[in-house]
């Protein structure tokens, strides 16, 4: 049965460069991203994203994301794959726990998640998790 971690999540960098544009092409991006977590989830995250933005501003977004530090009492890492899409000022991801990535105390972890978030300093974040 999956238990809900519930945090809070603080951006702490973000840089973002081109990585493919053109005229009439859909710009490509990577950002990478840096984040502190608090709550259930207590550590860092470091995330790497690719972006395609289309001519109205909205953007279709994957990536991968290390999450560093402590959940429910046990230390380690594991790493999650994001996808999702911005639009109306709006991040809206889908995330799950990239099997066999957890480390130290996390081996083990599976877990899965939605988030939307929008521009602010802090976000909420929940992972639903179980161990095998």
């Amino acid at each position: 049965m999956a238990t809900s971690a519930n945090a809070r999540f603080a951006i702490k960098s973000w840089d973002e460069k081109p990585v493919s544009e053109g005229q009439g092409l859909p710009k490509l991006t990577r950002a990478t991203v840096t984040r502190s977590f608090t709550g259930d989830i207590a550590g860092d995250g470091h995330v790497e994203y690719l972006m395609m933005y289309r001519a109205d501003g909205t953007a279709a977004i994957v990536g991968l994301e290390r999450i560093t530090g402590r959940l429910a009492g046990k230390s380690g890492s594991f790493v999650l794959q994001r996808t999702g899409v911005y639009e109306g000022g709006q991040a809206k991801e889908s995330y799950s726990v990239v099997p066999g990535s957890a480390t130290g105390e996390l081996r083990g972890l599976s877990g899965r998640g939605t988030s939307s978030v929008g521009h602010g300093t802090e976000h909420p974040f929940v992972l639903e998790y179980e161990f095998s």
